[in-house]
């Protein structure tokens, strides 16, 4: 048996840093985890590759090749899923398709022949029983959340891991929180279920192998979901492996509570991660009320994000316009927070309602749906009828986009958030990489860029206040005009 697993294109969006990726001559910033997880759960004796068309192209040679084709995608790869689905069929290729794109919505690809969703580990083994018998059926699915201390270690042989950016593991799934307009608790449930040390452990010796040292992304949703063990067990084991390994960093998402455990903080900027990912959403405790963000009331999330910094971890920050208690006034409130924190990665879209989401299931009732949400959080659409007129909602947005990252505002930022980050205990090799990263900022933003004169403006100042963050600074430079580029798309739409 034959199996080719296909990974789509993911078109440009905020997330993508394509244009970033340039500097570090990189195709993608992340492999397709979950697609390598597929391939340690299909038999040993299958011959397996792997095409992920972010960093290669689909030849006619490997569509020969294989005797079927595992698909997997996002919200946000429809598009292309849909592109890819239909070149594998004229190929005469049965179609296996799985993964948070198909869970959602798999009666919306009729020409997939069987669909796995949920969780690969209990939903693929029966599929493969019954396609080696002959008989596989159109749908597999399940309502079990599966212990993932028995989650195979990913294949990464079957990964060109040189092409990209970033690696990423997966420590947990499931969060304890229930915010109205996420998925997560859908498709992966409250109780954080976590891997044991020893696998995780086992996942980074396997890319440390392969030859990586760069950084490490935990694609958990909440990292800090079950606190307990994360303290007492994989961050002291994370604190050993690293002690002999200290070219290789981390970052993840948690919730803003991470502010409440001092402890936990250290523990995790000794354990080498240097960024979070946190959902702040919005400024308006009414609005975080609405949308059942508890974890965010009642703060003062300036000092908290402020303090997390300090902390030594760098924090990127999700922003949401189109709440219904939202007024005119937000969209100020929004700029005027994201300044002052100092968040230099902020993610702003409109509120758009994910299939499965508690938010899908009211607006659905009030009649309030339009069409499907696109997957991209920073294009500038949403799927529901919102309170305010969407002409007011789309140009206060824009105004928040043309705002944050207009060169004037995004290095003032940057120079909020150096002034409070915790220089890290170990300081990132200089590799070749960087150093020519570094020459290639010098031409694109210090001589050919729009913000030239704000580009050598901060160099000198981080070269004179925080020389030891002047690689972090450069790469957050270099970061800006990816976000610029894609802002100026977007707003030209």
């Amino acid at each position: 048996m034959k199996a080719l697993l296909i990974y789509p294109e993911i078109p440009e969006t905020f997330w993508s840093f394509k244009h970033a990726l340039k500097f570090i001559r990189k195709r993608a910033a992340f492999p397709p985890l979950g697609l390598l997880t597929v391939g340690a759960l299909l038999p040993p004796r299958w011959e397996k590759k792997l095409v992920d068309e972010n960093v290669a192209d689909l030849t006619d040679e490997q569509l020969a090749w294989a005797d079927c084709a595992f698909v997997s995608a996002m919200t946000v790869q429809r598009d292309t899923a849909r592109a890819l689905i239909a070149r594998c069929k004229k190929a005469g290729l049965p179609v296996v398709a799985g993964g948070p794109l198909f869970t959602s919505e798999h009666e919306r690809f009729p020409e997939v022949d069987h669909f796995v969703l949920n969780e690969a580990e209990v939903t693929l083994p029966p599929f493969i029983e019954d396609w080696e018998r002959g008989c596989a059926k159109p749908l597999y699915t399940s309502n079990v959340f599966p212990d993932v201390a028995r989650s195979p270690r990913p294949l990464w042989e079957l990964a060109e891991i040189k092409r990209y950016a970033t690696m990423n593991v997966q420590y947990s799934r499931g969060c304890p929180f229930d915010c109205e307009f996420c998925n997560i608790t859908a498709l992966f449930g409250h109780q954080p279920r976590v891997k044991t040390p020893a696998q995780v452990i086992g996942e980074l010796d396997a890319l440390y192998g392969r030859g990586w040292r760069g950084p490490v992304f935990f694609v958990d949703d909440n990292f800090i979901g079950n606190r307990f063990r994360l303290k007492n067990e994989l961050l002291p084991a994370l604190i050993a492996w690293r002690a002999v390994r200290p070219s290789v960093t981390f970052h993840t998402e948690v919730s803003i509570n991470i502010v409440d455990d001092e402890e936990l903080m250290a523990l995790m900027a000794e354990a080498g991660f240097d960024m979070v990912f946190i959902g702040i959403e919005t400024p308006d405790a009414e609005s975080l009320a609405e949308c059942k963000k508890v974890q965010n009331k009642g703060r003062d999330l300036v000092a908290d994000v402020k303090k997390i910094q300090r902390a030594g971890l760098q924090v990127q920050g999700g922003f949401i316009v189109g709440f219904d208690n939202d007024t005119p006034s937000i969209f100020q409130r929004q700029i005027d927070f994201i300044q002052k924190s100092g968040i230099v990665t902020a993610m702003v879209g409109m509120l758009q309602a994910m299939p499965g989401t508690k938010l899908y299931e009211r607006m659905e009732r009030e009649g309030r749906l339009v069409g499907q949400t696109t997957g991209d959080n920073v294009d500038g659409t949403t799927n529901i009828v919102t309170t305010m007129s969407f002409e007011t909602l789309r140009e206060g947005y824009r105004s928040i986009m043309r705002n944050i990252y207009s060169p004037g505002q995004y290095y003032e930022r940057l120079r909020t958030f150096l002034r409070e980050y915790k220089t890290p205990r170990v300081r990132p090799r200089v590799t070749v990489q960087r150093f020519m990263a570094f020459l290639r900022s010098l031409v694109h933003l210090g001589i050919l860029g729009k913000e030239r004169w704000q580009y050598w403006r901060f160099l000198i100042w981080v070269g004179t206040h925080r020389p030891q963050l002047i690689s972090l600074g450069v790469t957050m430079a270099i970061y800006g005009q990816h976000f610029r580029r894609m802002c100026e798309t977007q707003l030209r739409g």
